[in-house]
């Protein structure tokens, strides 16, 4: 059976998140209809949570055959756009994946931008960008990330490897970026909260020593984390 590699963006606001679910809405479900394959036939790199969006997610997937791009975007709504599909036997997008790279959207300014509402988190309150930067370079490395995931999780193990994290501004908009091996479930969002509600890189780095969840901060909306790219 032959193995195709997709690269999918989609604009996750309207979507239960990528895996399928019973009588919701999913990317996995969407996808696999316009593909005419089952949901589960489908391996994702990065399995992003309801409401998170992608830039380039990757997919494998097993076919006796694909149809061209052009006409499975026909078949595809309009928050989700096949940008790439190549035949890649042997392919597999989460176990041969290197690194998955986030990015986190906030707009700092006073009143927020109807136009990309969907896409970033309204936090006009002021922030200590030096803490952040710290807070950055704290978790770089490898660590045990448990402070950062659910406390009811399937993980079993916790440890990450971040590749690079950083904070960057533009004017009145602020974006975290993050590149790691792999991540935990909500990993992003929840160092996010915590860098937000207290920027102290001295407190980040115990949270990194395995500390339990109760002890990290919120975990940030999911509308502002964005999935950039996937590295092989």
């Amino acid at each position: 059976m032959p193995t195709y590699r997709l690269t999918v963006a989609y604009d996750g606001t309207d979507f239960h998140g990528w895996a399928p679910q019973p009588r919701l809405r999913t990317v996995a479900g969407d996808l696999a209809a316009a593909l005419a394959v089952d949901p589960g036939a489908l391996t994702v790199a990065g399995r992003t949570d309801a409401g998170v969006h992608a830039e380039a997610n990757v997919v494998s997937v097993d076919a006796p055959r694909l149809a061209p791009p052009r006409a499975v975007n026909r078949r595809l709504p309009g928050d989700i756009a096949l940008l790439d599909a190549e035949r890649a036997d042997g392919f597999d997008a989460r176990a041969d994946a290197r690194s998955r790279s986030y990015v986190y959207r906030l707009l700092l300014a006073e009143r927020p931008d109807p136009f990309r509402a969907r896409y970033e988190l309204h936090h006009p309150e002021r922030l200590d960008q030096a803490a952040l930067h710290d807070c950055a370079a704290a978790i770089l490395g490898r660590h045990d990330f448990r402070a950062f995931t659910p406390t009811e999780t399937e993980h079993v193990f916790f440890d990450r490897t971040v590749l690079a994290a950083g904070w960057q501004r533009d004017g009145d908009r602020l974006e975290f970026r993050l590149t790691a091996d792999a991540l935990l479930r909500h990993m992003v969002r929840v160092l996010v909260g915590t860098m937000l509600e207290r920027p102290d890189p001295a407190h980040l780095a115990e949270l990194c020593a395995g500390a339990p969840r109760s002890a990290a901060g919120r975990t940030a909306p999911p509308h502002g984390l964005t999935l950039v790219s996937v590295a092989y």
